[in-house]
């Protein structure tokens, strides 16, 4: 399918997602930071998070008492980090002017609706909305291309998913929703396994630390990589511990690109380069 102008699945570059999410803190100038990272690394996008906080959480969740940056309630660190029409038309504004895509998980109705207004080259799923049957059916019926991240879910729950929004335009990413995930519970063998499954690309969404296991999801299949950067993981936010510093973010692009060259087409042949060494070292 295509994101865009952009041909992903078998036979494609891996497609490189920056998820920034909340990791922005609220601040405009800190999610522009963040996008010029994902771009100096030669990401494909960028993705953040909507949600209609009304919406999405109950009154009495939202008073429930919660220290944070931005006061000393739920409700004030979920409206703090909350991006609305300024905050997004900046960032539409810059991501237009260098050159980098931008999407967003919508976790309602509202937020897929807020979001249209952008025509965002498609729509990402959060885990969390797997099994929202009314939220699935309402991103299928816009039509774009859809992301379904499959944490904390079943094959039962994926496949009923998968009924909603058809195998058309789909992609599947495997995910563990820890935060941050332990390497033993990663199990990367579930990328060929759902290819195998549902006949449809397959990615990686990693909440692990370290970029060594999203390189492994790549020789496994993964045709599109989402990871959480940070401009430090000092910083204040549940994100931020599992999240890629700018750096680390330059190796998981460079080593995946690596990755891909040294994949090859599976069929064994003499190289050209070894001829001489063949030369040279057989006797026969």
């Amino acid at each position: 399918m295509k994101i865009g102008a952009v041909e992903v699945g078998d036979g494609h570059p891996c497609y490189i997602i920056a998820e920034i999410g909340i990791n922005h803190n609220g601040s405009v100038d800190q999610a522009i930071q963040l996008i010029a990272a994902a771009k100096e690394a030669g990401c494909n996008a960028v993705k953040f998070q909507k949600r209609t906080v009304e919406i999405i959480y109950s009154e009495e969740e939202l008073n429930q008492p919660r220290a944070s940056i931005f006061g000393f309630t739920n409700g004030a660190l979920k409206r703090g980090l909350e991006f609305g029409y300024f905050e997004y038309g900046a960032i539409n504004l810059y991501c237009k002017s260098i050159g980098m895509i931008w999407f967003a998980s919508p976790w309602d109705q509202y937020a897929v609706d807020f979001l249209s207004q952008y025509n965002p080259p498609c729509y990402k799923i959060a885990s969390a909305s797997l099994t929202d049957d009314n939220l699935l059916e309402y991103i299928a019926y816009t039509g774009k291309p859809v992301i379904l991240s499959t944490g904390m879910s079943t094959l039962e729950q994926i496949d009923h998913a998968v009924d909603i929004l058809g195998k058309d335009n789909l992609i599947l990413l495997h995910c563990c929703s820890a935060y941050p995930a332990y390497n033993n519970e990663l199990n990367l063998r579930v990328i060929p396994a759902m290819r195998a499954r549902y006949g449809i690309p397959v990615g990686y969404s990693g909440h692990e630390l370290g970029i060594a296991s999203t390189v492994a999801a790549v020789a496994l299949g993964a045709c599109v990589v989402e990871r959480h950067v940070t401009l430090s993981r000092e910083l204040w936010g549940s994100d931020q511990a599992a999240s890629l510093e700018p750096a680390e973010l330059n190796e998981l692009v460079r080593d995946i690109r690596f990755v891909e060259a040294a994949m090859g087409d599976g069929v064994k042949r003499v190289q050209e380069r070894e001829i001489p060494v063949m030369q040279k070292l057989r006797r026969a």
